[in-house]
């Protein structure tokens, strides 16, 4: 495990610690209370321990699909192209973590899943390189707008791949993990 991975649960878990020991008054009904309505006063922005900024962006079919659509499960915001080599080459790291872990229990969310963002131009060439990569998951969208994506300027992704892992809430929990880094923070996550 690199130490930048380290670091990034160890701090995720410093921030859970700290919200659950700064929760409610003593009264229990208060402070389950307290609890649920502290998950929904988190900050959105873009660093561990935030609330990932929605996304809605229409699937191949046209579609509309919500990041927080699928809260409840541990979620990759994988952003990508078909056009994009490091990419391409990451994809079935995805795949087969995706595999692996869809319908594991976390301690936070229940299965995992990927949320794709493609920064792509081509409609067809994106569906080419969906259907090629083997990217089963149904959580495919883009504006097709390549690098004046608003997801991608929402989200300040300068390169590709780039992605967020966030726990069933939505909240951020590590950033940019690739290859067996990702796999060995899910199973942190167990």
């Amino acid at each position: 495990m690199t130490i930048k991975l380290k670091f990034s649960i160890l701090f995720s878990m410093m921030i859970l610690f700290v919200t659950s020991c700064t929760s409610g008054t003593g009264n229990t009904d208060k402070k389950d209370s307290n609890a649920a309505d502290k998950k929904e006063n988190i900050a959105v922005g873009l660093d561990i321990g935030k609330k990932a900024p929605e996304l809605e962006y229409s699937s191949p079919d046209g579609n509309p699909i919500k990041l927080s659509g699928l809260r409840g499960k541990i979620v990759l915001i994988d952003f990508w192209a078909a056009w994009c080599p490091p990419c391409r080459m990451e994809n079935p790291n995805i795949v087969n973590t995706y595999h692996k872990y869809k319908n594991q229990k976390f301690k936070n969310g229940d299965g995992f899943t990927v949320y794709s963002v493609s920064l792509d131009q081509n409609r067809a060439q994106w569906l080419d390189a969906i259907e090629k990569d083997g990217l089963e998951w149904e959580n495919h969208v883009s504006d097709l707008k390549g690098w004046q994506s608003v997801p991608a300027a929402m989200y300040q992704v300068r390169s590709i791949p780039s992605s967020w892992l966030i726990d069933g809430n939505g909240i951020i929990i590590a950033r940019n993990l690739r290859g067996e880094n990702l796999g060995a923070a899910l199973e942190s996550l167990k």
